[in-house]
């Protein structure tokens, strides 16, 4: 792989975490909203919106030439149920007052994206990057075990975007093609909810010009942050993109507890430090081997 690619590989990955991060910002203004609501409204508006942007980029004969190879379509809609499983699951979170949980799933997405590299696409790690995942992992069970119990709301987050993230990497369909079946997939199911539930703020003739603008911005706000995560994911190794993950969830954590006033302890804080700890040693080795690899 080209080192632009690879350079355009990490600033698509800091782009889609950046905004991944900032995002739960978007969804407390529209807390009064149910979580399926809300998810309808992400599903409902994308579709549009990546349908212009393929026109306008001509790349509507890729969305073709996928729907028409049955194990593209079929992987596609196996990581749009994924996709949709951890977009309800991580807006239900937000607007309950579970973030920092949240935020921890995303911590521990890294490990399991290095479990599925390992298993799935024969990638392996330096000493150092072994060094950087054990100490997460110390960081990481150590708020599991203050739990008391299984934190099933991290769990599922890191699990669902793991194996989206995976199957993505896994077929030959770009990332603007690829969302676009996978919004697709998922309309029909929004729209059933949309006919047969209802909603009161589903009627935009019933809100005012600010509510239905947040509405439609959920388009964007589903689009933008996704299409530069599979982008990414084409360019650069997954363990490596799995680092990078650790931006999103440290912008969370930052909100819930010094906007949305979260509760935090001593626990927390230490794997709050561990995962910058283990990113700083991850970071110093990818710099390593760079300077050691012969430049053409």
């Amino acid at each position: 792989m080209s080192e632009k690619s690879i350079k355009s590989g990490v600033l698509f990955a800091i782009s889609a975490y950046v905004m991944w991060g900032l995002a739960p910002m978007y969804f407390k203004l529209l807390q009064e909203l149910p979580a399926v609501e809300i998810m309808m409204h992400r599903v409902f508006w994308s579709v549009p919106v990546l349908f212009l942007l393929l026109l306008v980029r001509r790349k509507l004969g890729q969305v073709t030439a996928a729907i028409l190879d049955f194990k593209v379509l079929r992987v596609l809609f196996i990581s749009g149920f994924l996709l949709a499983m951890n977009w309800l699951l991580f807006i239900w979170a937000v607007n309950n007052g579970r973030m920092l949980e949240s935020s921890l799933g995303y911590f521990i997405n890294p490990l399991i994206n290095v479990v599925l590299a390992r298993l799935f696409l024969g990638e392996t790690l330096t000493k150092m990057q072994n060094v950087a995942v054990l100490v997460v992992f110390i960081g990481v069970a150590s708020l599991v075990v203050s739990y008391g119990q299984l934190p099933w709301v991290s769990l599922v987050l890191a699990l669902t975007f793991s194996c989206y993230g995976l199957l993505r990497k896994k077929i030959a369909v770009e990332s603007m093609p690829g969302l676009f079946i996978e919004s697709l997939i998922m309309l029909p199911f929004a729209v059933a909810f949309w006919v047969i539930a209802q909603p009161e703020h589903s009627n935009l003739l019933n809100n005012d010009i600010a509510a239905n603008s947040l509405l439609i911005l959920a388009g964007i706000i589903t689009t933008v942050p996704l299409l530069c995560f599979t982008a990414a994911a084409r360019r650069i190794r997954y363990t490596t993109l799995g680092f990078f993950q650790y931006i999103g969830p440290t912008i969370m954590f930052i909100l819930a507890v010094g906007l949305y006033a979260e509760p935090i302890d001593s626990t927390k804080i230490f794997t709050f430090v561990c995962v910058w700890a283990a990113l700083a040693i991850y970071i110093f080795d990818l710099v390593r081997i760079y300077k050691k690899t012969p430049k053409v």
